[in-house]
C-alpha cells in the first residue's frame, strides 16, 4: 500500500492573527469567582450522599458485595493473613520497645478501621518491621532503662513494670499524633507529597532500616545484654559493645537461634520454589512458635538454661484510654517522620496491587484511612501501623478480593487475644528474633538496585547510597531528614541545567539554517537559576547580556514568581565569518515548552530586560509555541507593550522561522531546505 502524504497550506500565524482566526475571547466556559463561591456552598441531598460515600468508602461497596463470588476467597485469605499476623505481631512489638501482646493489639484494631475507610482491596495493615523500629527508637530515647533503676541489692535492677507502662504511653501517643498528621494531610489533599520521595530514597531508607532492625535483634540471638545507645553513630557503638560481649554468649540461646534460622530459611526456600503448586505459603512461623513454646514449657528450658522468653501475656482486651498529650511536644518531629514513611510504604503497595487488578486507590482517602487507623488504634494501646508486603502478597495470592478478608483476619486475632494469648508466655525471644531477621530478606534484596542504578542513573545511585549510609549512621529520624534534604539538592541541580542549543544537537542528520540558532530551556526558571539561565544563553548565542545580569543580581523574587518552562529560538542574520565582527542583525524567538501557574511579574521584568539588551545590538526577539496559560500570565504581568507587541508571538517555531525568512528574503536562508531544520 502506497504511503499517503498530507500537505497543509496556511498563512504564518502570529498571536494577533490567531486571535482573529480562532475568534479568541468570544466565549468562555469558566465560572466567575462569585459563581465558584456560590457553587462551593451549595448543598443538596445528592451532594451530601456523594460526600459521605467518598469519606466512608465501605458504604459504597459493601452493600453491593458479591457474596457467592468473593466470600470463599476472602475467608481463605483472611485466615492465611491471620496466621501471619500472629507471629509477626509477637515478633515486631519488641522492635517498638513493647511487650509482644501489644503487637497483637496492633494487628487487630487498625485492620477494622481500615476496612471502613480504606480503598485498597488487597493491602494488609498492621505491624511492620521498619515502622516498629522507628517507634522503638523514639520509645527507647524517651524511656531508657536508666530512668527506671530500682533499689535492688546491687542498685542496678530495672523496674520493668513502670518502664513498660510508660513506653506504652509513648507509643500510643506517637500513634495518635502520627494519625492526626495523616488525617490533616488527607483533609487538605496533600496526598501528592509522596511523589516527592523518590523510589531510590524509599528503597534505600527501608534497606538501611532493615540493617538497624537486624542489629537490634543480635542481643536476643546471642543472649547478651548490650548497653543502650541513642543518637548519631549509636549503631556503631552498639556493634562494638556486642563484639565485646560475645565471649559471654549464652550457648543454649545461640543454638535455639541457629536452629530457628536454619528451619525458617529452608522452609521458606522450599515454599518459594513450589509457590505455583502450593495453595498458600507454608505458615512456618506459626508452626515454629507453637513447637518452640511447647518445647520450652515442657522441657523447662527457661529454668534450666536461662533462655529468655516472652513473659506474661494478659488475656482479653484493654479498655480504651486517652493518650498523654503532654508528650506531643516531644513527639512532633518523630510523628511526622513516621506519618510520611508509613504512608509512603502503604500507598506504594496499594497502587501496585490496584494497577495489577484494575481498580483505583485514592491518595488522600488512603491518608485518611491510615490516619484514622493510627489515631483510633492509639486509644487502644496500639502503635503506628502501615501495610506489610509479605502479608499483602499472601492476602492477594490466596484469593482475597476485598477488604472483607481483613474482617476474617481480625476475628481470628480476637480469638487469639481473648483465649490463647497466654499460651505464648514461654515462647523464646530468640525464636521471634529469628523470625524478624528472616523476614527482612526482601528488604536486603533491594541491594540489587545498585548495579542497575550504576548503569541507568548515577544521580539516583548517589541518592540511594547517601540515604542508606545516613540512615545507618544518623539513625532513622535524622537520617530521613538528611536523605530528603540531599534528594532535594540533587533535584534542584538537575532542573537547573536543562537548556540546550537545538537543531545541530538533535540528530547527526540535522543541519543548521544559516543564521538561525535554537536555544531551549526545559527547566523551571526561578531566582536560584536565573543567572545560570542568562549565562547559558550568552554561551550558546555568543552575545553579552550585561544589563540583564545586573538586573538578576539586584532582584530577589519569590521562587514561585518565575516558575515556568521556556525555550529560545535565536535567529542570527547577517553574520560574517570573522569572529571579531560586530553582530549586524539578530532575530530571537522564545518558544514555551510548558505552562506556568504562578505570578510572572518578575519574569516580565527579567525577559523585558533581555529584549532591551538584545535590541541594543540589533537583535529582535520573538516568542513561539506559548501555551494559552503562559500567554495569559504574560499579559497579566504587563509583558506585552508597544516595544514588545503580540505580533512577536507565533503559534509554532515553524511560523517564527518562516516569518524571519520572509522578512529578510535572504538567499542564504531561502536556499536551505526547511526539512533539515
Amino acid at each position: 500500500m502506497d504511503k499517503k502524504e498530507y500537505v497543509v497550506h496556511r498563512e504564518v500565524l502570529d498571536d494577533e492573527r490567531l486571535d482573529e482566526v480562532a475568534q479568541k475571547g468570544t466565549w468562555s466556559t469558566q465560572l466567575t469567582i462569585a459563581e465558584r463561591v456560590k457553587e462551593s456552598f451549595r448543598c443538596s441531598v445528592s451532594r451530601l450522599k456523594l460526600m459521605v460515600l467518598s469519606w466512608v468508602p465501605v458504604l459504597s461497596w459493601l452493600p453491593h458485595y458479591p457474596v457467592k463470588e468473593n466470600i470463599m476467597g476472602d475467608l481463605i485469605s483472611g485466615c492465611s493473613v491471620a496466621i501471619m499476623h500472629l507471629p509477626q505481631g509477637l515478633a515486631y512489638a519488641p522492635l517498638a520497645g513493647l511487650r509482644p501482646v501489644f503487637g497483637l493489639y496492633t494487628s487487630f484494631y487498625p485492620v477494622l478501621i481500615y476496612f471502613i475507610f480504606g480503598t485498597s482491596r488487597h493491602i494488609s495493615i498492621g505491624t511492620f518491621a521498619v515502622v516498629s523500629m522507628m517507634v522503638g527508637s523514639v520509645v527507647e530515647r524517651l524511656a531508657p532503662d536508666a530512668n527506671f533503676i530500682g533499689n535492688g541489692t546491687n542498685g542496678t535492677n530495672v523496674n520493668t513494670d513502670a518502664r513498660d507502662a510508660y513506653r506504652v504511653q509513648i507509643a500510643s501517643s506517637l500513634a495518635v499524633l502520627t494519625g492526626i498528621f495523616q488525617i490533616l494531610l488527607g483533609v487538605v489533599k496533600f496526598g501528592f507529597v509522596v511523589n516527592y520521595l523518590s523510589e531510590p530514597l524509599v528503597r534505600a531508607y527501608t534497606t538501611g532500616s532493615a540493617f538497624l532492625v537486624c542489629v537490634s535483634q543480635l542481643k536476643y540471638i546471642f543472649g547478651i545484654t548490650p548497653s543502650q545507645f541513642s543518637g548519631p553513630l549509636s549503631v556503631i557503638y552498639t556493634l562494638v559493645d556486642i563484639c565485646q560481649l560475645l565471649p559471654k554468649t549464652k550457648v543454649p540461646e545461640l543454638l535455639v537461634s541457629v536452629v530457628a534460622l536454619t528451619i525458617l530459611i529452608a522452609i521458606k526456600g522450599i515454599s518459594a520454589y513450589y509457590r505455583q503448586k502450593l495453595p498458600l505459603p507454608i505458615p512456618i512461623e506459626l508452626f515454629l512458635i507453637v513447637a518452640a513454646t511447647l518445647a520450652t514449657h515442657f522441657g523447662g528450658l527457661n529454668s534450666k538454661y536461662d533462655i529468655g522468653v516472652v513473659g506474661q501475656i494478659p488475656s482479653g482486651l484493654e479498655a480504651p484510654s486517652a493518650p498523654d498529650a503532654t508528650l506531643f511536644t516531644q513527639l512532633i518531629g518523630d510523628a511526622f517522620a513516621v506519618a510520611v514513611v508509613s504512608y509512603t510504604i502503604s500507598i506504594s503497595l496499594a497502587k501496585t496491587f490496584a494497577l495489577k487488578h484494575g481498580y483505583k486507590v485514592e491518595n488522600n482517602q488512603e491518608l485518611l484511612a491510615l490516619g484514622l487507623s493510627n489515631t483510633v488504634g492509639g486509644f487502644f494501646q496500639c502503635y503506628s501501623v502501615t501495610a506489610s508486603l509479605s502479608r499483602t502478597l499472601v492476602q492477594e495470592s490466596t484469593g482475597g478480593k476485598t477488604q472483607v478478608a481483613g474482617i476474617f483476619s481480625s476475628i481470628i486475632l480476637l480469638i487469639a487475644i481473648l483465649q490463647i494469648g497466654s499460651f505464648f508466655e514461654d515462647l523464646p525471644m530468640a525464636i521471634l528474633a529469628a523470625i524478624v531477621v528472616v523476614n527482612l530478606k526482601g528488604m536486603f534484596m533491594q541491594f540489587v538496585d545498585l548495579p542497575m542504578l550504576w548503569r541507568t542513573n548515577k544521580v539516583d545511585l548517589l541518592v540511594w547510597l547517601v540515604t542508606f549510609i545516613s540512615t545507618i549512621l544518623l539513625n532513622l529520624d535524622l537520617g530521613l531528614a538528611v536523605s530528603v534534604g540531599f534528594a532535594i539538592i540533587t533535584l534542584i541541580l538537575r532542573i537547573q541545567r536543562f537548556w540546550v542549543l537545538l537543531h545541530p544537537d538533535v540528530s547527526p542528520q540535522a543541519k543548521e539554517i544559516p543564521g538561525i540558532k535554537i536555544f531551549r530551556s526545559s527547566a523551571s526558571i526561578n531566582y536560584t537559576n536565573a543567572e545560570m539561565y542568562v549565562d547559558a544563553l550568552q554561551e550558546k548565542v555568543g552575545v553579552c547580556l550585561c544589563a540583564g545580569l545586573h538586573l538578576i543580581a539586584r532582584c530577589n523574587p519569590c521562587p514561585l514568581c518565575l516558575a515556568t518552562l521556556i525555550a529560545f529560538i535565536i535567529s542570527l542574520t547577517g553574520l560574517t565569518s570573522s569572529p571579531s565582527a560586530r553582530l549586524c542583525r539578530v532575530e530571537l524567538t522564545l518558544e514555551s515548552c510548558s505552562s506556568a501557574e504562578n505570578k510572572l511579574t518578575v519574569m516580565s521584568a527579567f525577559f523585558s530586560q533581555i529584549f532591551s539588551d538584545l535590541e541594543q545590538i540589533n537583535l529582535d526577539i520573538y516568542l513561539a509555541g506559548c501555551q494559552v496559560c503562559v500567554v495569559k500570565q504574560l499579559e497579566t504581568a504587563g509583558f506585552f507593550s508597544e516595544f514588545i507587541p503580540k505580533s512577536k508571538l507565533f503559534v509554532t517555531v515553524h511560523d517564527a522561522v518562516l516569518h524571519v525568512r520572509k522578512k529578510h528574503s535572504r538567499t542564504d536562508l531561502l536556499s536551505v531546505s526547511y526539512e533539515h531544520f
